[in-house]
């Protein structure tokens, strides 16, 4: 008689596909914010924004922080399918494919510029230098607790730089790559009419990467699932009382101060107004606070809001990626759609393809895409979760 083989199923930790699920869904708001809002008002600018406007970005500032947090917590767990050595060169290659992900189909995605003229690194480039770099400390033996304490003085000290002249370095492509890249990035130019827009500068990003790393090991089989939640409840809601004392005090770990404003709105919008460009202590505080306490809760939630979480946070590349060529799909089919014609496809003024000024619609024209974008994905992202459960080929380890 003939023996069949029943697919194996892969063990996935639910609490954490429901956190990257929600803020992979929330992330897409501000990338069709970027793309659709007409006239491109800028949210964190108190002299432009409004409630509404800063918190549709606002609620974002929470995804890079979980994403790549994240990142080190997965990377803890496939270690544990592996010996140190094939979990260092499994992290290198990784990364170096994630690299190549941002700058040649990201970017594309972007821009829709096929010549490249602008590279841009962003939340990807992060993950994946990040991981290098964790890689590398691996093969160097680095004890976990090793990896913790180098992850918190990265995490925590950090800022102590909005406090150092840097003098002629801060001008080098090292240090903008690693330490610096003030407002929405730091441009090196490459030749006249080329150049990398380094958006996420590494170290501070790395630095959450490690963190997370070592959270990590919290979820061992071994590990006692009760004392796991409470040390994710504690730590989460230490991380946001050291957000709201610091910051109303304005003593450390934010570059830029908040103030009492002339409203009470702009006031608040003041203070939850952190820096995101490098990433600051107290948005790092604010938002990964938030998602450990997120994690302590919902071990034990289902509902079919999260099964539905659950589905994007299971295939969060494959997510990436696809939102954002349906994202500029779309930008094209509005171009011409609002009586655009091919004359205005490039802008002299920037890089970014179909982007031409008056494009867009109002606020609530951006949530209607993000709705339908999110109900278009949600099918492909269910078929190739249920495909990377049930089979093992070594490829699906990369997306």
């Amino acid at each position: 008689m003939a023996t069949t083989t029943a697919p194996v199923i892969k063990h996935r930790i639910e609490s954490i596909d429901i956190l990257r699920g929600l803020v992979m869904l929330i992330m897409a708001i501000d990338h069709i914010r970027d793309f659709f809002h007409a006239g491109h008002p800028e949210p964190t600018d108190l002299a432009v924004t409004t409630p509404i406007l800063f918190f549709t970005r606002w609620m974002t500032h929470f995804c890079a922080p979980a994403f790549v947090f994240l990142s080190g917590m997965s990377a803890y767990l496939a270690g544990t399918r592996r010996t140190e050595n094939q979990l260092s060169i499994f992290l290198v290659k990784r990364g170096l494919w994630l690299l190549f992900v941002e700058v040649a189909l990201i970017t594309l995605a972007i821009t829709l510029n096929p010549f490249y003229n602008v590279l841009i690194l962003q939340v990807i480039w992060a993950i994946g230098g990040s991981m290098i770099l964790l890689g590398l400390l691996i093969w160097a033996r680095a004890s976990l607790p090793v990896i913790g304490i180098i992850g918190v003085i990265i995490f925590f000290g950090h800022n102590i730089l909005d406090h150092v002249d840097p003098g002629s370095i801060s001008k080098t492509f090292a240090w903008r790559l690693l330490l610096s890249a003030q407002g929405f990035g730091a441009y090196y130019p490459l030749s006249a009419n080329r150049g990398i827009l380094m958006a996420y500068a590494l170290l501070p990003w790395t630095g959450v990467m490690l963190v997370g790393y070592v959270f990590g090991s919290l979820y061992k089989s071994t590990f006692n699932a009760a004392r796991r939640r409470k040390i994710l409840l504690y730590s989460g809601l230490w991380l946001l009382l050291l957000f709201f004392v610091f910051r109303a005090f304005n003593i450390y770990g934010d570059p830029a101060p908040w103030s009492v404003q002339k409203t009470l709105s702009l006031s608040i919008i003041s203070f939850f107004n952190v820096t995101k460009y490098p990433c600051s202590l107290l948005y790092l505080g604010m938002t990964i606070g938030t998602a450990l306490v997120i994690l302590s809760l919902t071990e034990h939630v289902k509902n079919k809001f999260t099964s539905i979480l659950i589905i994007f946070g299971n295939v969060p590349f494959f997510y990436y990626l696809c939102h954002w060529y349906l994202i500029r799909i779309f930008t094209v089919i509005v171009f011409f759609a609002q009586g655009f014609n091919s004359s205005q496809i490039v802008d002299p003024k920037q890089p970014i393809l179909f982007q031409p000024d008056g494009m867009g619609f109002n606020l609530f024209g951006v949530y209607l895409i993000w709705f339908l974008v999110m109900a278009i994905l949600y099918w492909p992202c269910k078929w190739f979760s249920n495909y990377k459960k049930t089979h093992q080929q070594w490829w699906l380890s990369y997306l």
